[in-house]
């Protein structure tokens, strides 16, 4: 069904728009609702998030050609490949004659056969060979897989849905500034983990990408090297918001890291989030990034990768820090699905964001969001399932 002005949906982009209108010291969490009412994620999914770029993984977690991993943006079954010309590509993981998925996990092939009935695809996705169905005018003009638009950008691997979607990387230049010292690109991948969390994708974009919870929620995981009072708000526009964590002087050093990194970039970490759904770590040795895939209202599939600059931290060290953040998710999580479950309350608050070190890019995100649907008065679209 399609909303009219005065409806819930209707409503609440109003209130949207009325919290990211407001001065940055005025600044207030958007209420309960946004994070807990279905018809509005419908909303989003249809109007911007099935329309935006997102973070898929790691181009080195697919290095040679046939290399490939799968995974699920919304409706489409994604397959990542590496291509025979060494380029990485985005295809449709499904059969082209009854939609049978192709593959799954990861691994490494010459060809992808349909297990239903055997058609054969090659690594950049062409027909090969369908069985018996010559006469049926089956060809590879015709029954290739569907491929994606796909950007690969310092290191990452972005899909988007919409095949009239503005590139990427044009706009990144101010995050390239910002990251362009730590030779993100040239950082290999150590490991990948996929869970599913009961929570809205907001509250994780939202949680990730604020100070003021981490001497509270991580008093022995994060605060004694990013504690709360240190951090501070840094580089944003309109792709992306971003904070540093600084380490005290007394911390010990986290890695050395890539030749021209400043003695300050080697004592933080720079968080950031590239709207809508990737959110990131930046440091010296390391660099984490958790890709946010919705799946409904209060559920999220994270898929989080973690990659390291040269030999320098040895396997031992980088078991440590994968146990940390591990217990460092564990904690979000454990926060994250119990305040989901009391959003819903007609009381949930609408309360001031703190101050810009702490919350300031969390003003940014309600900012970018309100960017994305249409002015108060303005048609709105229909709401799938409505």
């Amino acid at each position: 069904m399609a909303f009219d002005s005065g409806s819930k949906v209707d409503a609440m982009n109003a209130t949207l728009h009325d919290v990211a209108a407001l001065h940055e010291h005025e600044a207030q969490c958007l209420p309960g609702r946004f994070y807990t009412d279905p018809d509005y994620f419908r909303y989003e999914v249809d109007t911007f998030l099935s329309k935006e770029w997102h973070a898929l993984g790691r181009a080195d977690e697919i290095p040679k050609p046939g290399d490939y991993f799968v995974t699920q943006l919304f409706d489409e079954p994604l397959l990542v490949v590496r291509g025979d010309d060494d380029e990485v590509r985005i295809l449709s993981n499904l059969c082209r004659h009854r939609g049978m998925p192709l593959v799954e996990g990861t691994g490494s092939t010459r060809r992808f056969v349909c297990a239903y009935h055997a058609w054969t695809y090659g690594r950049s996705g062409q027909l090969i060979n369908a069985p018996r169905m010559r006469d049926k005018g089956v060809t590879d003009k015709n029954c290739s897989l569907p491929t994606f638009r796909c950007e690969v950008w310092n290191g990452f691997i972005y899909v988007n849905l919409d095949d009239s979607a503005a590139p990427l990387a044009p706009r990144l230049g101010q995050l390239e500034n910002l990251l362009g010292n730590y030779r993100p690109s040239e950082m290999r991948i150590v490991r990948t983990f996929e869970e599913d969390w009961h929570t809205n994708w907001k509250c994780l974009v939202e949680n990730f990408m604020e100070a003021y919870h981490l001497s509270v929620v991580h008093p022995e995981t994060l605060h004694p090297y990013t504690p709360t009072g240190l951090s501070r708000k840094s580089m944003s526009d309109d792709s992306f918001t971003s904070y540093c964590a600084n380490y005290p002087d007394a911390a010990a050093s986290r890695g050395t890291g890539a030749e021209g990194l400043t003695e300050e970039e080697r004592r933080r970490s720079t968080l950031f989030n590239l709207f809508p759904a990737q959110i990131a770590s930046q440091a010296a040795t390391l660099l984490v990034s958790f890709s946010i895939k919705p799946l409904a209202v209060d559920r999220i599939r994270v898929r989080w990768t973690m990659s390291t600059l040269g030999d320098e931290l040895t396997q031992d060290e980088l078991e440590e820090r994968i146990a940390l953040w591990h217990e460092v998710n564990r904690e979000d999580r454990e926060k994250l699905e119990k305040m989901q479950r009391a959003l819903a309350s007609r009381h949930a608050p609408s309360g001031q964001l703190a101050p810009r070190d702490y919350e300031g890019t969390i003003w940014d995100f309600y900012r970018y969001l309100s960017r994305q649907i249409p002015a108060v008065g303005s048609p709105l679209r229909a709401v799938a399932g409505g």
